[in-house]
């Protein structure tokens, strides 16, 4: 039997494509929405009637930047597991990153994936190729192939594409097939292996530092690299304030640049690192104060033109060592909505902005009809109560893995 369809009713609509929020009905047909009404309406026929009073209705959130760890660390995440969070968590679209074993570097994995997603039936999964063969970052992938299989942009994220020539061929090859190359930005040769960022605190707990110029001259790179191919670099989790600069001059100059920023490098700094809990290590590590600051700022101005979890799974054995010897990551999809609320409250950001970082800009980036509330588009949609307090708890985590510095940490949501 055919499902009537839906009324939302009396919602604060908070659509990112117009910014033009307004209290009003969503209705909804099948698989697509067929109305958008400012108000209530009175004729809704057989379709099932949702009260949103007091809640916001926006689009179902997209995240660029997700490691679901299938195939080939299933113990970390599945495909299945990681969409369950991203649903919980407000998200309709993933893209998933190649980091994988094997990696996303020829068709049928990325096939593979599309079908588990499928299977699963939570959110949206699209694969992003692997720039170079293996990740090794020498040898261009087949990247018309990967298109084909449905890559949607490329990536040898956890790494940098090492050789300036195959990242100079990617983008010409990139610009030619219409989607972008997602950057980890870190020199090794500078990075050394650091395990937070170089700074007095560092010193002081004696971790090896990595420094934000490690980041910061790849980031330069690319910009030039995409002035000359006139490809689209995209810059994966900014986190220096000088970061922010020098893509904020790209843009100026006309170059084709996007980035994102993640919620954890919005919200703690390097001072929250004990050298004992590992739940603070990342890649790239938390930075200074100031550099938090920065990107805040380069957030609310579009420099930095969305909010991508880098969702990170990893099992206890991976985290439950020394600091430095501990795994890089954290568990992202089902805090970074709570962690937005959190800076719309504290006017970090205004809510029209927020949403759009977490749906519509992120989806333009790699030209996904998604993150929009329009008459005739797929009915992708959350519904969200913005004070509702709530604390994340093992009991609400759905992720196969309890890495994250926010377990326990009450926010609003959801």
């Amino acid at each position: 039997m055919t499902h009537p369809g839906y009324v939302l009713r009396n919602g604060d609509i908070v659509n990112p494509e117009s910014t033009d929020s307004f209290v009003g009905t969503v209705i909804v047909d099948g698989d697509k929405i067929t109305g958008i009404e400012k108000g209530d309406v009175e004729d809704v026929g057989d379709r099932e009637t949702i009260d949103c009073t007091g809640k916001w209705i926006i689009p179902g959130l997209v995240d660029l930047h997700v490691h679901l760890r299938e195939p080939g660390f299933e113990w970390k995440e599945t495909i299945e597991s990681g969409a369950k969070c991203a649903v919980a968590g407000g998200y309709t679209s993933l893209c998933s990153m190649p980091n994988t074993n094997p990696a996303i570097d020829h068709a049928e994995v990325a096939s593979f994936i599309r079908e588990k997603a499928k299977e699963a039936g939570f959110a949206k999964v699209f694969p992003i190729g692997a720039v170079s063969k293996e990740r090794k970052g020498n040898e261009l992938a087949p990247l018309y192939e990967l298109r084909e299989a449905g890559c949607i942009a490329f990536s040898d994220d956890g790494d940098p594409v090492w050789d300036a020539g195959v990242m100079r061929r990617s983008l010409e090859i990139a610009k030619d097939i219409g989607a972008p190359i997602c950057c980890h930005e870190e020199d090794k040769s500078l990075s050394c292996c650091g395990s937070m960022d170089e700074c007095g605190h560092s010193y002081r707990l004696g971790i090896t530092g990595f420094p934000g110029v490690a980041e910061e001259v790849m980031i330069a790179r690319d910009i030039e690299l995409a002035r000359v191919t006139g490809g689209h670099v995209h810059i994966c989790h900014v986190s220096t304030a000088r970061g922010a600069l020098l893509i904020q001059r790209a843009k100026e100059d006309g170059i084709h640049v996007t980035a994102e920023v993640t919620p954890h490098h919005l919200m703690l700094s390097h001072l929250d690192v004990d050298g004992i809990d590992t739940s603070y290590k990342m890649s790239p590590p938390l930075r200074a104060p100031a550099d938090v600051l920065a990107l805040r700022e380069a957030l609310a101005s579009g420099v930095i033109d969305c909010i991508a979890s880098d969702h990170a799974p990893h099992e206890p054995d991976s985290k439950d060592c020394e600091f430095e010897e501990a795994a890089m990551g954290i568990l992202g999809l089902q805090t970074n909505l709570p962690i937005a609320l959190k800076l719309i409250h504290d006017s970090v950001l205004t809510r029209e902005r927020a949403i759009q970082a977490l749906s519509f800009s992120a989806a333009k980036i790699v030209s996904l009809e998604a993150g929009m509330l329009r008459p005739g588009r797929p009915a992708d949609i959350a519904i969200i109560d913005p004070n509702q307090k709530w604390t994340f708890s093992n009991s609400l985590n759905l992720s196969k893995s309890q890495n994250t510095p926010f377990l326990a940490k009450k926010s609003k949501k959801k």
